[in-house]
């Protein structure tokens, strides 16, 4: 899968710089065209002499060339790469990558790339678990890059623990793994909501819910990168999809998502419902705001909203894979099963308030993945990013 693949491998200062030496020899064994960048200080662990005859390229490491004046263009190099490696990644790199301290070649390269972005981290151990290196690498994590975990080891410093960067063989495999699920759903069309739907009362003020579409958002980009035509059918949010191929429909209510997806559902083989629709409306809206003045405060009468879960299922054809959430307070699995079951969907995503670090408005969630056939998949807390990765593996081993 690497073969004819572009890929941008940045190096950083540390001492596990020695083996990007065997990591480029892999790609380009593996057929790739590689591009080294590398820190200033990356030069004190390996020389650009063996990576530039390794690679079989001129090695870039600052804005200009120093004998000729060449400028070297950051925007380029992000747009020519498949993939962009950052192995290893220091401390201070992943901090400047987090941030956007745009201070050296690598950092721009980083941050004008279209591609998909690995981060092999490599550092001490004590540097590994402190927690702006925890919350630097969750951020990475949430912007969408691939975190490949470093293994645990005798370290430079010779304690013992994780920090130790993953071999590079393993990291081409992960490479390779990745560029052969970009494939997997190619050819499909996949359904999505996400979001929150919003349901006016008066002019002013409406019913919703704290729901930020990270998680359906997610869920488009994983399905895009796996090469799937993607329909988003969002309602107000203030994110972006990132992966081209997504089409995005924005609309406010209930209602207006449920015409969205039954206009669109019947040409496509996923439908995921991940967007947190309103319950109920005002059974009238009033055209003009409410005042506070009155003696009393006004009661609002609702009425139900459609159920988009039960129109899907009811009209689900022979083939389609349709899968639902549940977001839970209590009975979580009891829940969700019956939901599952009423709603005739072939897999549920649960998730419960009661678990830390899920739900909404984080970057991360916990998830428990029912199968109509009885298969169970618990999860742990992790990256939204990547927990849509387990959710759409699932479903291409529902669709194979």
């Amino acid at each position: 899968m690497l073969a004819g693949k572009h890929i941008v491998l940045g190096i950083t200062g540390g001492i596990a710089a020695y083996k990007a030496a065997t990591l480029v020899r892999l790609l380009v064994k593996a057929g790739a065209e590689v591009q080294v960048v590398m820190t200033p200080n990356a030069r004190q662990f390996i020389t650009p002499v063996t990576l530039s005859t390794l690679s079989g390229k001129p090695v870039i490491s600052e804005f200009f060339t120093a004998n000729t004046g060449q400028w070297n263009s950051h925007v380029d190099l992000g747009l020519w790469a498949d993939a962009m490696i950052v192995a290893p990644a220091t401390a201070s790199t992943i901090a400047k990558m987090a941030t956007g301290v745009a201070d050296n070649m690598l950092v721009t390269t980083y941050l004008s790339a279209k591609a998909p972005v690995f981060v092999a981290p490599a550092m001490d151990l004590d540097m590994m678990r402190h927690p702006s290196t925890v919350r630097n690498l969750e951020l990475l994590r949430s912007y969408g890059n691939h975190i490949i975990e470093p293994a645990a080891g005798e370290l430079a410093s010779h304690l013992v623990g994780k920090g130790r960067m993953e071999e590079p063989e393993n990291i081409v495999r992960v490479i390779n793994d990745f560029f052969e699920q970009s494939a997997q759903l190619a050819g499909k069309r996949v359904l999505i909501t996400a979001g929150p739907t919003v349901e006016k009362i008066d002019p002013v003020r409406f019913i919703s819910n704290f729901s930020s579409g990270k998680m359906g958002f997610a869920l488009a980009d994983e399905c895009a990168r796996r090469g799937a035509q993607v329909t988003l059918v969002t309602g107000p949010v203030a994110i972006n999809a990132r992966q081209p191929g997504v089409e995005r429909i924005d609309v406010v209510s209930a209602d207006d998502m449920c015409k969205a997806v039954a206009r669109h559902m019947a040409d496509a083989q996923v439908v995921i419902l991940c967007a947190a629709v309103a319950d109920y409306k005002v059974a009238v809206m009033s055209e003009k705001k409410i005042k506070r003045e009155k003696d009393e405060a006004p009661v609002l009468q609702l009425v139900k909203n459609p159920d988009i879960a039960r129109m899907v299922g009811e009209q689900k054809r022979p083939g389609q894979v349709t899968v639902g959430f549940a977001l839970e307070t209590d009975n979580e699995e009891v829940n969700a099963l019956g939901k599952m079951e009423r709603k005739k969907l072939d897999m549920i995503v649960l998730n419960s308030l009661r678990d830390k670090g899920a739900g909404f408005q984080t970057h991360t969630n916990r998830v428990t993945i029912y199968h109509r056939n009885g298969d169970v998949i618990a999860g742990e807390c992790k990256a939204k990013t990547e927990v849509a990765a387990d959710i759409v593996e699932e479903i291409v081993k529902m669709l194979k």
